[in-house]
């Protein structure tokens, strides 16, 4: 399918692996121009030469913090004009709400609420002047059920949400949409992280915890970057441009609801 993206300009942030790269390739794929963003610069610029060899686009990278006013500024300072922004980033670590001080709550809200809405004010103005625009943000599947330990991630990415809620409705006019993408346990390195952890405090095998994680999901296995991403693109595409203001969950069923 043609996504009607060739030649459009769009910033992934975290994007030099997981999630976030999973939409740079299928970005990529579609013919955008992109730039991605890490803070790792081996890591960014390993990710950097693999897209330019798959695919026939400009890949540019930008190694910046984007909870930061500087790294803002540095990433906006690459693509001051894009036409796609997929906002991502770091959730806080899995901790228990006990243990949350004023400065994690903080950094958590920033992370998670504060940056993402600072880009969307920074792009929104050239995207109404074009016509177009796309924003997609990565958020959870713990937006609309809880998951233990990530009390603080949850609540900035609800808040996020809720704020968004009424935005989307003031950009639609102006041919812009803004969509969140939930994803549920999905196949990268946060995941593997916590098998990890839960491998150490039950005693039981990596593989037994990776086994018995993908048995809860109906559709018995985890999800992957690639289908992600894919996800992602047709968002930003403009067979899209009737879909806003929505949470699509990723999560192979997980979720246990009918709304």
């Amino acid at each position: 399918m043609d996504l009607g993206l060739t030649g459009k300009t769009a910033i992934i942030c975290a994007s030099s692996k997981g999630l976030g790269r999973g939409c740079a390739e299928a970005l990529a794929a579609a013919g955008c121009n992109i730039v991605i963003n890490g803070r790792n610069t081996d890591v960014l610029e390993e990710t950097r030469l693999a897209l330019s060899t798959r695919f026939p686009v400009t890949v540019t990278a930008v190694a910046a913090d984007v909870s930061m006013p500087k790294g803002q500024r540095t990433l906006l300072e690459a693509c001051d004009a894009p036409d796609i922004l997929v906002n991502n980033n770091g959730g806080p670590p899995r901790r228990d709400y006990t243990e949350l001080d004023r400065a994690a709550l903080l950094e958590g809200a920033v992370q998670n609420f504060v940056t993402p809405v600072e880009l969307i004010q920074a792009v929104v103005p050239g995207m109404k002047a074009r016509g177009f625009g796309r924003i997609v943000n990565i958020t959870s599947m713990s937006v609309k059920m809880p998951i233990e330990g990530l009390d603080l991630s949850s609540g900035a990415r609800a808040g996020l949400t809720a704020f968004l809620a009424g935005v989307c409705r003031q950009l639609a006019p102006h041919g812009i949409t803004v969509n969140n993408l939930l994803p549920g346990k999905m196949d990268t390195d946060r995941l593997k992280g916590g098998f990890d952890r839960m491998s150490q405090a039950s005693g039981k095998s990596l593989e037994t915890v990776r086994s018995e994680q993908a048995a809860e999901i109906p559709a018995k296995r985890f999800g992957t970057a690639e289908e992600f991403g894919e996800t992602c693109a047709f968002l930003c595409s403009k067979h899209a441009g009737y879909i806003t203001g929505q949470n699509i969950l990723m999560d192979g069923g997980l979720y246990p609801a009918a709304f």
